[in-house]
């Protein structure tokens, strides 16, 4: 099992952590486009929801979802994402669809933040290029201190207008990577994510 087919059925496990008088995060990308009806569809009446790009807000609301701003709160009782890549210490990289500065923010505030990915997201260690979401001011500037980045051309910015790179570097040491991309001024946020964020990781594999 694996693409779609195991997206779904992580998906739905995940969909069964909800209970009603939950507040929940809902991260971007396909899995959480599976996600959302499967949770939609339990029926759920006092679930108030925070999504993380317009277009999940606006899936959400199709669904009947009640979705609200994420200033009306300080924190949350879940949040589910999915992952670009997952490593077996729970370093994940996210930021595919560049939402991942709020896609953190979210999880930073859930009480319990869980990953939904497909076997094929599990990897023996980092690869992809990681996401960062930068400032347009002195956007050459920050390029040239980042070293080995590309602006990924014709992509939308960011929800909040920032705009989405693509660092290359090795990820031997995912947290020095990350603390120097997050010491770099620019930067908005980066798309690596510790493991100390990640409560659970729901995988999608046959059986």
């Amino acid at each position: 099992m694996s693409g779609d087919a195991g997206k779904r059925a992580a998906a739905e496990q995940a969909a069964l952590l909800v209970e009603d008088g939950m507040r929940v995060g809902l991260g971007t990308g396909s899995t959480v486009d599976l996600l959302l009806p499967v949770l939609a569809a339990r029926g759920l009446r006092d679930v108030r929801c925070v999504a993380t790009s317009d277009a999940t807000e606006r899936q959400a609301r199709e669904l009947g979802l009640p979705v609200e701003p994420f200033d009306a709160r300080d924190g949350l009782d879940l949040a589910v994402d999915g992952a670009d890549e997952v490593a077996p210490d729970r370093w994940l990289i996210k930021g595919g669809g560049g939402a991942h500065t709020r896609e953190k923010i979210v999880a930073a505030a859930a009480e319990r933040f869980v990953v939904i990915v497909d076997e094929s997201k599990l990897v023996d260690a980092l690869t992809w290029a990681v996401p960062v979401e930068l400032l347009p001011f002195g956007l050459p500037a920050t390029l040239a201190r980042l070293g080995d980045a590309t602006v990924r051309e014709g992509a939308p910015r960011s929800p909040d207008g920032g705009v989405i790179a693509d660092v290359r570097a090795s990820l031997a040491d995912p947290a020095a990577v990350a603390a120097r991309l997050a010491a770099t001024p620019g930067v908005v946020d980066h798309g690596l994510f510790a493991p100390e964020l990640v409560a659970d990781v729901i995988v999608g594999r046959p059986g």
